[in-house]
């Protein structure tokens, strides 16, 4: 989907304006909300959501956006096949409540229901993750310039399983690794295993919980410009635009197949 790529460096830009926003929050006492789900929500979440959805408008004026904030309080375009953003603003509440620093900015562009541009920001870490479809996927350190990433071939003493730090079902997590050599398991928070993935430090992700789109979009496609894939259970693609967008358990592939 290289036509899009022009729309990457100013993808780039606003995540580091939103992630800029989130930093000066986190420094602070900030007060913390509760949604209708009970889910936490800060003043980082909505400042960082406006940043971003203001600067996609600019860009892509007739494009829908998604937004974890919006959405919340029921603000659902709609959208199907045609060109739409999914934009979770901070992903990793719960990390940044907890100041471990993991937490990141998800920007994804969809195209016909798959994620074909994506960019991730920790601003804690100050880390960028970039993936175009069908050229490549980036990481950028503390500022320096972008390096190619890609996933890693198997590795012959076992596969590293990413796990999230609060979520999924061990159960299933053991079934799933059942006959497998296993070096080790990773904790990570947020996106950021999509990201550990694509820049082949771990082999896989397992994810046996709930998740919405915004949640994986842009980890999705920086793994899959980094050769890697997101499948539902069964061995499906995981797609998007599905009604309602909460997504299936899912595993996220890097070489391991």
């Amino acid at each position: 989907m290289t036509q899009y790529a022009e729309f990457l460096p100013a993808m780039v830009a606003m995540a580091h304006d939103a992630g800029a926003r989130i930093m000066e929050i986190y420094r602070t006492d900030f007060q913390v909300a509760r949604k209708a789900d009970d889910s936490p929500v800060t003043e980082a979440d909505t400042a960082a959501e406006a940043i971003i959805t203001r600067a996609l408008r600019a860009l892509t004026p007739h494009y829908p956006i998604v937004a974890e904030e919006a959405a919340s309080r029921g603000e659902l375009p709609d959208v199907g096949d045609d060109p739409f953003w999914l934009v979770d603003p901070l992903d990793g509440t719960k990390e940044f409540l907890n100041r471990n620093g993991e937490f990141t900015v998800n920007i994804a562009l969809i195209v016909a229901r798959k994620p074909v541009l994506g960019v991730i920001y920790a601003p804690a870490l100050d880390e960028t993750f970039t993936g175009i479809a069908g050229t490549g996927a980036t990481r950028a350190r503390k500022g320096g310039t972008p390096a190619p990433i890609s996933v890693r071939a198997m590795p012959t003493d076992g596969v590293t399983v990413l796990a999230s730090r609060r979520h999924g079902d061990p159960d299933m997590l053991a079934a799933f690794l059942k006959g497998r050599a296993l070096a080790g398991i990773k904790n990570a928070g947020s996106s950021l295993k999509f990201c550990l993935l694509a820049a082949g430090e771990a082999d896989v992700y397992p994810r046996f919980g709930n998740t919405w789109e915004w949640d994986t979009a842009a980890g999705h496609a920086i793994l899959l410009a980094a050769g890697g894939l997101v499948t539902t259970q069964d061995g499906a693609p995981l797609g998007y635009a599905k009604n309602p967008l909460l997504n299936p358990h899912f595993i996220a592939w890097g070489g391991l197949r």
